[in-house]
């Protein structure tokens, strides 16, 4: 309570404040920080949004889109640069270590300004002056509007506001599917409701705004990149850089297509080994007795919640495919302990 009264005497003040989330945001992570944005406008603060890289399209409707700054974008690092250098608070939203925020990290490590870390991930790294921060939050989402209502600053949540915090609660829960569905979820989305928000068109513009090239590599993925190892309850896609230039792959067009690896009979364990630029970007899931963060963070520089958690390999994409079948095969009882012995 002391410290949320210091912040509180912090924010009753214009200050400059820069926000920033994790690369390639999602729907939690940018509406986590343009919620907080867009509160934060209305008590006269200076705000400026800053992602390490673009996002995906289907996010671009949240009120303050059109303000954000992606760092990666030769046009915005400059003025990035400077607002941060200038900057009396940072916000870090949706992640718990600097690294996950590339180059920006070691420069809100070496600033002066007041760091604030909301975020509900595991094994959060020390970096932040002020921190809320819960792993029994499904989404940034939920504590940010937590967080408001604990300044006594509910009144200033409005329909905007509501809709971007509203879009980060539902897709964190896998539209509200997720274990981690919790009866404090429900609560705040009927405030979400209450406030205006408006739920079918906020589903309609994430997950019904599908390109021609998208359905058709999703079709492609699952009858070509698909494969399915029944006796480890594992499947997984393998999608390489020419795969992504036939289907002329836009940032957000592989989201969701790991779900449909666990979403088959049987399977536990599932994963999407995506090759860029930079090495093989993987984003593994798991049914709900089966812990994959702990998988990622051991053998893929990887975490993240029990069920959804990332990782990625600097090997060619068959060597980090073939770890993984190996790693799998060999952590068979570890990961799958808790799970139920079906009779053949």
């Amino acid at each position: 309570m002391e410290a949320l009264a210091s912040f509180k005497r912090e924010i009753s003040s214009p200050k400059k404040i820069f926000i920033t989330t994790h690369v390639k945001p999602d729907a939690d992570a940018l509406g986590s920080s343009l919620g907080m944005a867009n509160y934060l406008l209305k008590k006269g603060h200076e705000v400026t949004v800053v992602t390490p890289t673009d996002y995906p399209s289907f996010l671009n409707w949240m009120k303050g889109n059109d303000s954000v700054l992606d760092f990666s974008n030769p046009k915005h690092t400059e003025i990035a640069t400077q607002k941060l250098n200038e900057a009396d608070l940072i916000f870090c939203l949706d992640f718990s270590v600097l690294k996950r925020v590339n180059e920006l990290g070691e420069m809100i490590r070496k600033s002066d300004a007041l760091v604030i870390n909301i975020d509900h991930h595991q094994d959060p790294e020390d970096f932040a002056d002020f921190k809320f921060w819960s792993t029994e939050a499904a989404a940034t989402c939920e504590l940010v509007y937590e967080l408001i209502v604990q300044l006594g600053d509910e009144k200033l949540l409005d329909k905007d506001i509501a809709e971007c915090l509203y879009a980060g609660i539902m897709t964190d829960t896998g539209g509200f599917r997720h274990p981690n569905t919790t009866k404090n979820v429900h609560l705040v989305v009927a405030e979400l409701l209450d406030l205006g928000a408006d739920t079918s068109q906020i589903a309609n513009w994430i997950y019904d705004s599908n390109s021609v090239n998208r359905l058709k590599f999703i079709g492609f993925a699952i009858s070509r990149r698909l494969v399915v190892c029944e006796d480890l309850h594992m499947a997984y896609f393998a999608i390489s850089k020419k795969d992504l230039k036939k289907y002329q792959s836009r940032t957000g067009d592989t989201e969701g297509l790991v779900n449909y690896a666990l979403s088959l009979d049987g399977i536990k364990l599932a994963a999407l080994f995506s090759e860029r630029e930079d090495g093989i970007k993987i984003s593994f899931r798991s049914s709900s007795e089966v812990a994959v963060n702990k998988f990622a963070a051991e053998y893929f520089d990887g975490g993240g919640h029990k069920n959804a958690s990332g990782g990625k390999s600097t090997l060619s994409l068959r060597d980090t495919v073939e770890r993984f079948e190996s790693l799998v095969e060999e952590n068979q009882d570890d990961l799958y302990r808790s799970v139920p012995v079906t009779a053949d």
